[in-house]
């Protein structure tokens, strides 16, 4: 038996759903254990193009269980629209091979509107959220006042909770906000429609685990983002409301007795970051818009334009560290085909010093980036799938990146496709 977990090393979008699609051959179990809606997968497979927000990037392999923790923010509403989207493209998704946490905490249609309340109330000083939710359900979660998908088969006394729910929040809904309030009729409406749904799914995902485990089954454990995005360790307050790293993983699957063998940390060959917050490497203008245009740089979820910049040695080896990554995938190397010179982010000015630290959070905004060049290959490697088809200068890109976040590089992706990768 192998546990391992597949993490974001940066600020998130590295890439770590095209390293599930290809990784989940050799697991039979794969679980989703922290986030909720609010980031996308992207994964391209023999059934086409997929942005995944809530399913498990193991959804495309046969005879392999997929599922979603307790750890994350499981809302009724979008899992069933992506179930209903991937259906459409011939993947199998049903109770067999789908399985929701039955401890996992319900998104409430109120969160959603807290979200949009909330950054329009902060206009200028905004996070950055893609309003899913996701801060005013974590907030919830920790305060108690959520309620789990379990409690869907007690009709009785879920009504009774429901409404003790609905009193407490329509406080903030009309008094804080001046928004208009929710009604027990709304919330019966999207239990009808949406909860009821999901019911065939909600299982003791724990006991599931637990019996993988004893038959001696691979788990893989998908996070959502990267670290810098992680609520304890990340660029606070722009990070997202769950701890996005691989020590997590056991506490937010459902089996916290489980030990992680080896962690893939998935990092960009560049930078990118969606939302707000300090991006101590971000590319501007002509430059910026080219590597942009290059990487399809925009987000699964919002189809928001990423900001752009060179790989940053300075944040990526504290994301390997955070990580605690034993192996490392460098996604969308073939990108940088087109550049005679390659910028690279190795160290950070704070207060007129160099630094290869990552600073405390507030100092990240006055931070400045060293920026070296190394020499570019100008050729097409998209079609490389072995290290020796590399040429040298890509070669000498990567074992640079290798030396200085101190983690060994075992995938190289030149590509989306899922054969698009090199094995070291």
């Amino acid at each position: 038996m192998s546990n391992c977990a597949i993490v974001g090393i940066n600020w998130g979008d590295e890439g770590k759903g095209r390293m599930v699609d290809l990784v989940t051959k050799d697991y039979q179990v794969v679980v989703r254990y922290q986030g909720g809606g609010n980031a996308g997968h992207t994964v391209i497979n023999e059934y086409g193009k997929f942005a995944l927000h809530l399913l498990p990037s193991g959804i495309f392999r046969k005879d392999t269980i997929n599922i979603l923790g307790n750890g994350v923010a499981l809302d009724p509403e979008n899992l069933m629209k992506e179930v209903e989207d991937v259906r459409a493209k011939g993947v199998a998704v049903g109770p067999d091979n789908l399985k929701i946490s039955d401890r996992a905490s319900l998104l409430l249609p109120w969160h959603r509107d807290l979200d949009g309340l909330e950054e329009a109330r902060l206009a200028d000083k905004k996070y950055g959220s893609t309003k899913q939710g996701i801060a005013p359900f974590y907030s919830d979660k920790y305060s108690k006042k959520t309620i789990l998908a379990g409690e869907l088969f007690y009709p009785e006394e879920l009504m009774e909770h429901l409404k003790d729910l609905l009193e407490w929040k329509n406080l903030t809904i009309e008094k804080v906000y001046g928004a208009k309030p929710v009604t027990i009729e709304d919330l019966k409406a999207w239990l009808d429609e949406y909860c009821e749904k999901i019911k065939p799914y909600v299982a003791d995902t724990g006991e599931i685990l637990k019996k993988a485990v004893k038959d001696g089954k691979n788990i893989l454990f998908e996070a959502q983002l990267g670290a810098l995005r992680d609520l304890d360790y990340g660029i606070i307050p722009y990070t997202t409301s769950s701890n996005t790293l691989a020590s997590f993983a056991p506490v937010g699957s459902g089996l916290p007795s489980a030990r992680i063998d080896s962690v893939i940390g998935v990092v960009k060959a560049y930078s990118t970051c969606v939302g707000e917050g300090p991006f101590v490497c971000e590319m501007f203008g002509e430059e910026a818009e080219k590597l942009r245009a290059e990487g399809q740089e925009y987000g699964a979820k919002t189809g928001r334009p990423r900001r752009v910049g060179p790989i940053d040695i300075v944040a990526t080896r504290y994301g390997v560290e955070c990580q605690g990554a034993t192996d490392i995938a460098l996604t969308k190397l073939d990108v940088l085909s087109y550049m005679e010179k390659i910028p690279v982010c190795t160290k950070y000015k704070v207060n007129g010093k160099e630094t290869d630290r990552f600073p405390f959070p507030t100092a990240l905004n006055s931070a400045e980036p060293v920026i070296e060049y190394m020499d570019g290959w100008n050729c097409d490697i998209s079609k490389a799938r072995k290290w020796d088809d590399l040429p040298e200068a890509a070669k000498k890109y990567v074992l640079y990146i290798e030396k200085e976040i101190g983690c060994f590089i075992k995938y190289v992706s030149v590509g989306p496709e899922r054969e698009s990768i090199i094995i070291r």
